[in-house]
């Protein structure tokens, strides 16, 4: 695990970074949605169907009046029960912590560097509710690296990145993605930050045990440290 503070690197440059995502994430038409077991509408879907899943999506934030939804970090979720296996044996204690923030919003929708980047590494993890196409950017800091993570996006765009590349704050390298290409899941980007790969290229862990909560926020700090968005702050 990561020996540095990332969090506090991240929190004396807030002012450096650019959008993920060219909306704005502290306007009203932005909500905060529930993937937790505290929120009953979750009981009875059938997460396992796309369609009815993204229907879901489209219910609560039209209850909220809302057109984006976001939240997630350090959300114990129930949502991954839609992808027995994949998180871990189910045999044994569910990985269910979410390491990064999600923005559930339409297909499409352009995503860019916050700040000025190396492509790290770019995989199609194309597993039924894994990221789908994946892209982690290398970026530093007071000559500290380290790297964001954005998962569920566009097969076409990411298959024209080559690791080395290089970005430009602001610049557009990819796409939200559709199903089935992004995971299989309802249109959102996950965005996650990450302090130290652990040796890992294309893929991250972006659920985590529970129980193992302090070293995995410390591993990948709070995402809204970049997005800054009102409605995820405490």
């Amino acid at each position: 695990m990561s020996g540095f503070d990332l969090a506090a690197l991240l929190e004396r440059h807030q002012h450096e970074f650019g959008p993920v995502l060219p909306v704005d994430l502290n306007s009203a038409e932005v909500t905060r949605l529930d993937f937790t077991a505290q929120n009953p509408t979750l009981a009875q879907a059938d997460l396992r169907d796309t369609e009815a899943f993204e229907a879901l999506v489209a219910t609560l934030l039209e209850e909220k009046n809302a057109l984006i939804g976001v939240g997630g970090y350090l959300e114990n979720r129930v949502i991954y029960r839609r992808s027995p296996g994949l998180f871990g044996d189910p045999a044994v204690p569910a990985r269910s912590l979410h390491l990064g923030v999600d923005v559930w919003l339409r297909a499409g929708t352009p995503v860019l560097a916050p700040l000025e980047a190396t492509v790290h590494s770019v995989a199609d993890n194309d597993n039924f509710g894994d990221y789908g196409p994946t892209v982690i950017l290398q970026h530093e800091l007071e000559g500290v690296p380290f790297y964001t993570l954005y998962g569920h996006l566009g097969r076409a765009e990411v298959v024209l990145l080559r690791p080395g590349m290089t970005l430009e704050k602001g610049q557009k390298f990819a796409e939200v993605g559709p199903h089935p290409e992004n995971g299989d899941w309802p249109p959102h980007l996950h965005f996650q930050v990450i302090a130290n790969m652990l040796g890992r290229e294309g893929d991250f862990p972006g659920v985590a045990l529970p129980a193992e909560r302090e070293q995995w926020a410390k591993l990948c700090p709070d995402p809204n440290l970049i997005l800054q968005s009102r409605w995820l702050s405490a």
